[in-house]
């Protein structure tokens, strides 16, 4: 079997796999990025996660900038996102709108640009480490050209679910205290859909809504999200556990983005919990379907347009680090030395159980830090990690699982990586004030 080397290896085409990736080929380093499907964007372009929510903290400080903001600011350029909107739902201070499938091709380019290696629908089957279990050695791949070996002196876990730290033998937890995950949710989009009827009827049935929904401002600003008709949804009794309907509008003018479907109980590590759940999933988009037609003032004759190509996960292994952030970090908004990273979205839980959102605002509309010991997994020395499956409790991973989150923690794996190489070091041993450095010549926002 073929054997590539490589300086950094990032396993995983989500929105962290794609900023990781960017960072660590501009920080000097030969890298490679190895995706399953055959397009990028991880959950943002399989799963339909639309729209990115947030770059900014509540009071509006814009605290996700980098690499984050960068594909943003191509994408607005290209026509393909208004940029950020003030959230008319009033969950977050912004959401940023954008097309998913300029996105992917985006990514592409912006790989082109930076001289990434991109091997597409291409999947890890197997981690080997050293004798003492300590330190990767090579990634075994499968596709259609068979079985192969890519061998690398870093790199980074952006698959999502902890795939390549599981496999090399880190430690990993999951859930809440009785190990259940925040349901899986079937996104699509559906077309036909008229807005300024919606919005009437929330401006005539405000008592209908989120509480914070910025009704009183719909005259002023586009309407991006919808939370609510709640007497319209507990009067159809459908058999899905949500307390109402949530969508989002966008990329086109008629169409809308609905996040309203629940699949709970299941583990998405499981290959028959996560089968169940695609069946399950879709079943429910048809449900939904037909509720919007015949209950929803707008959607009179709206359809359905697209489905994601995957459920959409919210949660799964999160790998132990060296720092487990907790909760209190996020809602006390705690500073750290060794920060790599900021968000400002508030813990945001769906019940793993049952019916329910939990959402806990950080103290006085701040932002929280991510230190770098969250993204170096114990006992595995040559190995970053990026996306959701950093090191956190369950609760904090309700924030940093968020896409712009993603994308920032994204960054700095790729160049923490290209680093390790540079300085013949282990990932915890990356001097950390030239990592920051590098990151503020990036424009990620840390301070």
């Amino acid at each position: 079997m073929e054997e590539k080397v490589y300086d950094v290896a990032v396993l995983g085409g989500g929105p962290a796999g794609i900023a990781a990736a960017l960072s660590s080929a501009r920080s000097g380093a030969r890298t490679i990025l190895v995706e399953r499907y055959g397009f990028l964007g991880g959950m943002s372009t399989a799963a339909m996660v639309y729209p990115w929510m947030t770059f900014h903290s509540a009071v509006g400080e814009h605290v996700i900038k980098g690499i984050a903001q960068e594909i943003v600011d191509r994408l607005m350029a290209l026509g393909a996102s208004p940029g950020h909107l003030r959230d008319t739902i009033g969950f977050t201070h912004t959401l940023t709108p954008y097309h998913p499938e300029v996105y992917k091709v985006l990514a592409f380019e912006m790989l082109e640009e930076a001289g990434v290696e991109l091997l597409l629908h291409t999947s890890i089957i197997d981690v080997q480490t050293d004798q003492a279990g300590e330190r990767i050695d090579r990634v075994q791949v499968y596709n259609k050209s068979g079985t192969s070996y890519l061998q690398a002196k870093a790199y980074v876990d952006a698959t999502g679910d902890g795939d390549v730290a599981y496999m090399a033998g880190a430690p990993w937890e999951q859930g809440n205290d009785t190990h259940n995950v925040q349901p899986m949710t079937m996104k699509f989009r559906m077309k036909g859909v008229d807005l300024q009827k919606v919005k009437q009827y929330m401006q005539e049935n405000p008592s209908q809504f989120y509480h914070k929904s910025l009704i009183a401002k719909l005259d002023h600003l586009p309407l991006t999200g919808v939370m609510g008709f709640y007497d319209k949804w507990n009067a159809a009794d459908l058999p899905i556990q949500r307390e109402g309907v949530l969508f989002f509008s966008g990329p086109h003018e008629d169409e809308v983005l609905i996040n309203v479907s629940r699949v709970s109980g299941l583990d998405p590590t499981h290959i028959e919990d996560l089968t169940k759940a695609e069946i399950e999933g879709r079943k429910q988009v048809l449900q939904l379907e037909s509720f919007f037609q015949q209950h929803i003032p707008g959607f009179e004759k709206a359809v359905v347009a697209a489905v994601g190509s995957q459920i959409g996960v919210r949660e799964t292994r999160r790998i132990i680090g060296h720092y487990v952030l907790n909760g209190l970090d996020v809602l006390d908004a705690r500073r750290f030395e060794d920060v790599i990273a900021r968000s400002g979205y508030p813990i945001d839980i769906h019940n793993p159980e049952g019916k329910g959102v939990t959402a806990n605002f950080i103290r006085e509309g701040g932002a929280y830090d991510i230190p770098y010991r969250s993204i170096v997994p114990l006992k595995i020395s040559n190995l970053l990690l990026a996306g959701r499956c950093i090191s956190t409790t369950h609760e904090a991973q309700a924030t940093t699982r968020l896409t712009p989150s993603c994308m920032a923690i994204g960054q700095a794996a790729g160049i923490a990586a290209a680093l390790t190489v540079k300085h013949h070091c282990n990932a915890i041993d990356v001097p950390i004030t030239e990592l920051q450095q590098r990151l503020i010549e990036g424009k990620a926002v840390l301070y």
